[in-house]
């Protein structure tokens, strides 16, 4: 059985700090947020038309 990951939070999101390299975090649902070592949060939306 696939693990289930859990979607960050608006509220998490604002809080993320930036750490000495670069990040990412996928919250399952399509969303791919890439945390920058110089504070930019960066977000890519992957849709699928069907």
């Amino acid at each position: 059985m696939p693990k289930k990951i859990a979607p960050m939070t608006d509220t998490q999101i604002k809080n993320a700090k930036s750490q000495s390299e670069d990040y990412s975090h996928y919250d399952g649902n399509g969303l791919l947020l890439l945390f920058q070592s110089t504070g930019t949060k960066n977000g890519n939306l992957d849709i699928i038309a069907l």
